[in-house]
């Protein structure tokens, strides 16, 4: 018996591999089917089942394409309809894997159809749960993503309230959480960095799995939710209606693209152009109104929380040798419509003559000393609950992930210092902003990271006694 997990840190997302005699199954697959094709032949299985938790909202599941791959058949709990053929299971129906069972556990509440698949050996002893967003390490799935529901929040959060006790917490002590994500995911609100435990632990641990009631579940669940990114809506049509085959997204995608052609898509198409490289070479140069998100942070979840349009054409401009890694990223969230990349990079845009913009940068302490000190208006771009935990006295908080609904209160000629924790969503937030007329911006190196550690700082600091946000 094998159970492997797979889990993909930009994207907190935990995928799983189990096998037992020459028989697997995965449960919520990533959209790229390649690496689970390869561990198939590696391993000689056959793709028995696919096994979804419910229609993920924050990345597109590969399920499709596997199946076609594989001959596999897609499986979803109980209140699943889907556009393409899958089979829709019964709650506490059995799947056999060799000589493994696999019982559905319908467990609804972070959306109607969610469910817990339970791994037996045997001898039907319980061994481990894959629990999709039911149960985190720590936390538990938000209650507000459920797809054209008529129930309200609350209502879900009551539902996984029953969910916990009646099909999780009955459990064995000893078996093993496997969850679909872990910290860094917007899809709960504290969750632990570590990606499985005991479910005894987290009877221990977990706040939602602690003896309270119904009532005060709810209100701790539907207390403090940060709204949902907006493309989380639409990732959870493409995983229910099917999508495009991501062959076809990422030869369309991975084409290398002359400054002349490049240049040729920038003016009839009017794309998005996106820069993925480091902040740090982005602020040295840069294509005038790009928008930057580097593939060395979470990139796919601020592509998809600040790109509204999700079919827009993509222009891509990435460091050398990554730029099929950034047509996959993309199309891990649903943006398929990437046309190619630049040819050479910067440095042939520069070499063609072409206009090239750039972005000021200052360290933390000149900064603090010779800025901040002397009035100079600053952004904070963290989230709200960073910034509650902690920041600058006169620091405005300017959240990115709502950067569109404040962007036209401020003065666009005015000079702002702007941070974020480390330095890389600040820079995203000055590329959206520069594109939208502002005029002099300058990015705060190493962000309040550094800030918070300058000596004769603390006397500028506001701190308050909650946890930060993730």
């Amino acid at each position: 018996m094998m159970v492997q997990q797979l889990y993909t840190n930009c994207l907190a997302q935990g995928a799983y591999y189990i096998s037992n005699n020459g028989e697997a199954i995965i449960i919520d697959p990533l959209r790229e089917t390649q690496p689970y094709l390869d561990l198939l032949k590696q391993n000689g299985d056959t793709l028995k089942y696919i096994l979804e938790t419910h229609f993920h909202a924050d990345f597109v599941s590969g399920h499709v394409d596997l199946a076609k791959a594989t001959g596999a058949t897609i499986v979803f709990g109980p209140n699943a309809q889907t556009d393409y053929k899958s089979y829709i299971a019964k709650d506490n129906e059995e799947f056999k894997v060799g000589d493994l069972t696999i019982k559905v556990l319908h467990t609804p509440g972070h959306t109607l159809e969610s469910t817990t698949y339970l791994l037996l050996d045997k001898t039907k002893k319980p061994l481990s749960i894959f629990s999709g967003d039911t149960l985190f390490i720590g936390d538990v799935g938000r209650p507000d993503l459920a797809i054209k529901s008529e129930l309200t929040q609350e209502d879900l959060a009551g539902m996984l309230y029953d969910s916990l006790r009646n099909k999780i917490m009955t459990l064995p002590d000893d078996v093993i959480v496997y969850p679909a994500h872990g910290a860094g995911s917007a899809c709960g609100k504290n969750m632990s960095k570590e990606t499985f435990d005991t479910l005894g632990n987290q009877k221990k641990v977990n706040y939602a799995l602690q003896n309270i009631s119904k009532e005060a579940f709810i209100k701790e669940l539907t207390t403090g939710i940060l709204p949902a990114p907006q493309y989380f809506a639409k990732n959870a049509s493409l995983n229910k209606k099917g999508y495009k085959n991501y062959s076809d997204v990422l030869n369309a995608g991975a084409k290398s693209l002359s400054v002349s052609q490049f240049d040729e898509f920038l003016q009839n198409l009017k794309p998005i152009v996106l820069d993925v490289r480091t902040p740090d070479e982005y602020a040295k140069g840069n294509i005038p109104g790009s928008l930057f998100i580097g593939i060395d942070g979470q990139f796919a979840p601020w592509v998809g929380t600040l790109i509204s349009d999700i079919n827009s054409p993509i222009l891509l401009v990435t460091p050398k040798g990554r730029e099929e890694e950034a047509v996959m990223r993309l199309s891990r969230v649903g943006y398929d419509n990437c046309i190619g990349y630049l040819e050479g990079g910067i440095d042939s845009w520069k070499n063609a003559g072409k206009k090239i913009d750039t972005v000021t940068n200052i360290s933390a302490e000149l900064f603090y000393t010779e800025n901040y000190k002397k009035g100079a208006e600053t952004l904070d771009v963290r989230r709200p609950g960073e910034f509650d935990s902690a920041h600058l006295k006169k620091a405005e908080s300017k959240p990115l992930d709502f950067i569109f609904d404040w962007i036209d209160s401020k003065d666009k000629s005015h000079a702002y210092m702007v941070h974020c924790a480390g330095g890389y969503r600040s820079m995203i937030a000055i590329s959206i902003l520069k594109a939208n007329g502002y005029k002099n911006l300058t990015n705060v190196e190493g962000g309040f990271g550094v800030i918070s550690k300058l000596n004769e700082v603390d006397t500028d600091i506001v701190t308050q006694a909650c946890t930060a946000g993730k």
